[in-house]
C-alpha cells in the first residue's frame, strides 16, 4: 500500500520541474492575449448560434 503512494508525489515533482522551466526559444504569449482570445471566440460563438436560429 505505501508503495503505490509514494510513486505519484515523484512523478508530479517532475513534471513542476519541466513546466517551471522558461526555454529562451519558447514562443512567449501574454495571458492577456489568451483571455482577449477566449472572449473573442465566445462572442463569435454566440452571434452563430443567434444567427443559425
Amino acid at each position: 500500500m505505501s508503495g503505490s503512494q509514494s510513486g505519484g508525489l515523484m512523478s508530479s515533482a517532475g513534471l513542476v520541474r519541466y513546466f517551471d522551466s522558461e526555454d529562451p526559444n519558447a514562443i512567449q504569449i501574454d495571458p492577456k492575449t489568451i483571455v482577449a482570445f477566449g472572449v473573442f471566440f465566445g462572442i463569435v460563438v454566440q452571434l452563430l448560434d443567434f444567427l443559425a436560429l
